[in-house]
């Protein structure tokens, strides 16, 4: 039997914890046997104290030095009191080189603190992506995927993706059909592409001088759209257009229509039955090839994959 040891602390988000201790529960009794040992620790093996609840745990940093796996639910989005909070956990998680390891969504952030993720590609909640890219320049971060592997350590995206991550482990320690048969019952598809498909197209911004210019945008959309006509707009010069979108959005303005345009596809593949053709034309692109294109590179999907996922309410 797998020997699974779960890490508690005060940021530990309840729903990732009690969603992983299910999906291996569920495992052990779709197998008819046990096959998962599951412990929860903390550092000083005391209960803890979350917002919903008091969690009791099996023991300490001594208890989890003797599992086979350890994972480290999700901690939350509040990054700095998190690492502050468990910066006893770090010298103690950079020793454990004979055990796998496993994050769920933003308690990446502990796993690359202690170092263990430098040279390593890794995932963590899009939304988290760019704080975690300034703190650890050294990690191969791959956001756009749901879960990564790197030996012996494992990453999942954000919230539901841990589930995903769950089902991995269970599929590498136990099978691939019991992983299967834990995701019919948890009524979750297997193998459920990349975190490409939830990240929003594009960006929020609260410079007020730039508004004008992105409402512009919206209606003019499908138009053949220039930098000098976008800076007329704008009232100001092409360098300092581009200077203050990339500011405000962190995209270039071709760059920002783009995903507007495909914004806009989204919708109206999910509400309309136009043809790809229909829907390339009426947002801008030359044709349905291009627009294919570029919809795969930002959704992750194709255009058809969209539209059969949203209409059916998946």
């Amino acid at each position: 039997m797998l020997r699974i040891a779960l890490y508690v602390c005060p940021q530990t988000v309840c729903s990732s914890l009690s969603m992983a201790q299910d999906a291996f529960s569920l495992a052990n009794r779709l197998a008819g046997a046990p096959r998962f040992v599951l412990q929860r620790f903390s550092l000083d093996g005391e209960p803890v104290h979350l917002e919903f609840a008091q969690i009791q745990v099996d023991g300490g940093l001594a208890l989890a030095e003797q599992a086979d796996l350890l994972i480290v639910p999700a901690t939350g989005s509040a990054i700095g009191r998190t690492l502050e909070s468990n910066a006893r956990l770090l010298p103690w998680l950079a020793q454990r080189s004979g055990q796998q390891l496993a994050s769920l969504c933003s308690s990446a952030f502990l796993l690359a603190a202690a170092g263990l993720l430098d040279g390593r590609q890794a995932t963590t909640h899009w939304a988290l992506a760019d704080a975690f890219s300034r703190h650890f320049p050294k990690v191969h971060l791959r956001s756009d995927l749901l879960l990564t592997e790197d030996g012996p350590l494992f990453c999942s995206g954000g919230a539901q993706a841990g589930l995903d991550l769950c089902l991995h482990l269970i599929a590498l320690h136990a099978g691939e059909w019991l992983a299967q048969q834990v995701a019919s019952a948890m009524v979750i598809e297997r193998q459920r592409g990349t975190q490409t498909r939830f990240a929003p197209l594009l960006p929020a911004t609260d410079d007020s001088t730039l508004l004008p210019v992105l409402t512009w945008l919206r209606e003019h959309h499908a138009e053949a759209i220039d930098l000098d006509r976008l800076a007329q707009q704008a009232h100001c010069s092409v360098r300092t257009l581009l200077r203050r979108f990339r500011q405000a959005t962190g995209l270039t303005p071709g760059d920002y229509l783009q995903r507007l345009r495909i914004s806009r596809a989204q919708q109206a593949l999910a509400d309309s039955g136009q043809s790809l053709e229909q829907i390339a034309s009426q947002v801008g692109f030359a044709d349905r090839a291009s627009f294919a294109k570029r919809f795969k590179q930002l959704c992750g999907e194709t255009p058809g994959a969209f539209r059969k996922r949203t209409q059916r309410g998946t």
